[in-house]
C-alpha cells in the first residue's frame, strides 16, 4: 500500500508540471548555474531508447539516496515535442521527482556542441557537475550504475 500511495503522489507531483520545460542552449547554461552548491548529473534520455528506461527508476532511487548529501539529479527528455505527453508518463512511473525538461534547441548540434563537443547527441547521456557548476565527467552511451555513482561520491 506504502509503494503505491508513493507512486501516486510522485506522478501527481509530476503531473502538476504538465508541461516539460523547454531547454535551449542558453537556458542550459542557466539551470547548470541556478543549482550552484548541488552536484548535479544531467540525464539526457528519450522514451524510445531502451537503455535509457533501464537506467532511468536506478538514477532516480540513486539521487534519492544522495539528495541530502547535496545530490540533485536533472532529467532532460530528447524527445521531439509531440513525445512530450510520452516522457512526462515516464517519469511519473520511474519516479523521478524534481523539474524535469525537453531539449528545444533552433539547432542541434550547436546544443550539444556547448554541452560537449564529444556528445554529438546519442543517448543515453549524463553529465556530471560539480558544486561550482564546473562539468567534471562525461558519461556517453550506456555506463554501469557503480561507475555513476562512484562518480558523483567522489565529489560530494
Amino acid at each position: 500500500m506504502t509503494r503505491i500511495a508513493l507512486t501516486v503522489v510522485f506522478a501527481a507531483s509530476l503531473f502538476a508540471q504538465s508541461k516539460l520545460t523547454p531547454l535551449d542552449q542558453s537556458g542550459f547554461a542557466k539551470m547548470i548555474a541556478a543549482h550552484h552548491g548541488k552536484v548535479v548529473l544531467v540525464d539526457f534520455w528519450a522514451t524510445w531508447c531502451k537503455p535509457c528506461r533501464a537506467q532511468t527508476p536506478m538514477l532516480a532511487t540513486l539521487a534519492e539516496k544522495l539528495r541530502t548529501r547535496g545530490f540533485e539529479l536533472v532529467t532532460v527528455s530528447t524527445d521531439e515535442l509531440s513525445k512530450e505527453a510520452a516522457a512526462l508518463k515516464v517519469l511519473a512511473e520511474d519516479r523521478v521527482s524534481g523539474t524535469a525538461y525537453i531539449k528545444k534547441a533552433a539547432d542541434d548540434d550547436k546544443f550539444y556542441d556547448s554541452i560537449d563537443k564529444d556528445w554529438g547527441g546519442a543517448v543515453p547521456a549524463m553529465f556530471l557537475y560539480d558544486r561550482n557548476g564546473r562539468k567534471v565527467k562525461s558519461f556517453i552511451g550506456e555506463t554501469p550504475l557503480k561507475d555513476i555513482q562512484a562518480a558523483i561520491e567522489k565529489l560530494l
